[in-house]
């Protein structure tokens, strides 16, 4: 009576992980040929579809990247040659295409795909607002979802939605090229580059939403961009600051969860777990950094200075806080923003007590932007705590357990609620 039955939820799962940690690939392979990022990523959605009819029946292939990637591809050949106009050319394309296989993991660990930085470049096209820039690629090359994106610019969920499909729309309308650009054009993308790849790196550091607190997949690639970047623009110290700053989170990664998967503390870490070859490569980065600029410190070069700090203290009381609230002091008349004061006020706690951290936190409860953010509450009730203010502590650590959707945060902060 039945035909064949549906699919287990355990490979459903397995086959949206691999496209999750793919499809950036695969958008940006397909873009290359269709020349719109937004048919591109409906192709790369048609290959997933694919996937989850024929894998559970057929079997994983054993470079399931590799699959996604042809589905995609020869897809999208057949779609550039049902356009007249285009059929020459695109004749042309899919030979090239099918003849040739795609090459989905760069040799070199140090590389990474060049159709990602054409899709990283389009994507932060002048043409369209910083913001959607940003969203759009985060999008695109991150896979992040519309939510995870709203979370990470504090803002509602509609309104990324909107600045994505309006990003779309006028790439395409624009026939914007799908290229790396160079000179001067370069240089005006460059800062939302840099804050695409930022974004990312913190997504994979502590995930929005979800069961895992890290997304190492998503720390990877953010690195391999920088440090791509680094090569690719030598000269320019905030890329060399960022890929300095990214070196030295992910030298934590190891350290950052428990054997259960449950969040660690910057305080309760073993640094001895600590990945010292990129602390060294932290080092070095900002060194370059150092050495490239011409005038005072860009954003990324205090947050990577900041970081060496931490990555130089061999144990949370030889942090030298005093520099880093220093150091944080400058990046906020640098870049001001609700959640680098709620940074500074951490590391002011630090080296001046938690008062003086507390009536610099209490203010920014009346900032739109952080009403509905976490760490927020996270850090107030920190504080509170350490003043011996239990009651109210206990209070906060709630508030932000509500408010956060990362089930390994929620637990560590209603762990600490009751530790109250």
């Amino acid at each position: 009576m039945s035909t064949q039955p549906p699919a287990e939820p355990g490979p459903r799962h397995a086959i949206e992980t691999v496209f999750r940690l793919e499809s950036p690939r695969v958008i940006a392979g397909v873009a290359r040929i269709v020349r719109d990022v937004g048919i591109a990523e409906e192709l790369a959605q048609d290959a997933l579809v694919a996937a989850l009819e024929q894998w559970p029946r057929e079997g994983v292939p054993d470079n399931p990247g590799a699959w996604l990637m042809a589905t995609a591809r020869h897809r999208a050949v057949d779609l550039v040659r049902r356009r007249e106009n285009y059929a020459r050319k695109l004749a042309e394309i899919g030979r090239s295409t099918e003849t040739t296989a795609p090459p989905v993991e760069p040799a070199d660990p140090d590389d990474i795909d060049d159709d990602l930085l054409r899709l990283v470049f389009t994507t932060c096209h002048p043409v369209l607002s910083p913001e959607a820039r940003t969203a759009l690629t985060l999008r695109l090359l991150g896979g992040l979802s519309t939510a995870e994106i709203a979370r990470a610019y504090l803002v509602p969920e509609p309104t990324i939605a909107q600045r994505i499909v309006r990003a779309k729309r006028t790439l395409a309308t624009r026939n914007i090229a799908f290229e790396v650009p160079y000179g001067p054009d370069r240089e005006a993308r460059l800062g939302s580059v840099l804050d695409v790849i930022y974004l990312i790196h913190n997504e994979g550091y502590a995930a929005t939403a979800g069961d895992d607190w890290l997304r190492p997949s998503l720390c990877e690639d953010a690195l391999r961009l920088a440090r791509v970047l680094s090569g690719l623009m030598p000269k320019e110290p905030e890329v060399h600051a960022l890929a300095s700053l990214l070196e030295f989170q992910s030298s934590r990664t190891a350290a950052r969860t428990g054997p259960d998967g449950a969040p660690v503390l910057l305080r309760d870490q073993n640094r001895r777990r600590w990945n010292r070859m990129l602390v060294a490569r932290g080092i070095r980065a900002l060194g370059r950094a150092d050495a490239t600029a011409t005038g005072a410190p860009g954003p990324y070069a205090l947050q990577a200075a900041i970081a060496a700090c931490h990555a130089h203290a061999y144990t949370y009381e030889e942090t030298d806080w005093t520099a880093i609230a220093t150091l944080y002091g400058l990046l906020a008349a640098r870049s001001p923003s609700p959640v680098v004061e709620l940074n500074r006020a951490v590391a002011v706690s630090m080296a001046d007590g938690p008062a003086a951290a507390l009536a610099i936190v209490d203010p920014l409860t009346a900032e739109p932007a952080l009403r509905d953010y976490h760490l927020l509450p996270s850090v107030r009730g920190d504080l509170l705590a350490r003043l011996g203010r239990g009651a109210e502590a206990r209070g906060e650590f709630e508030r932000a357990a509500r408010l956060t959707r990362n089930e390994r945060e929620r637990d560590l902060l209603l762990r600490r609620a009751r530790e109250l």
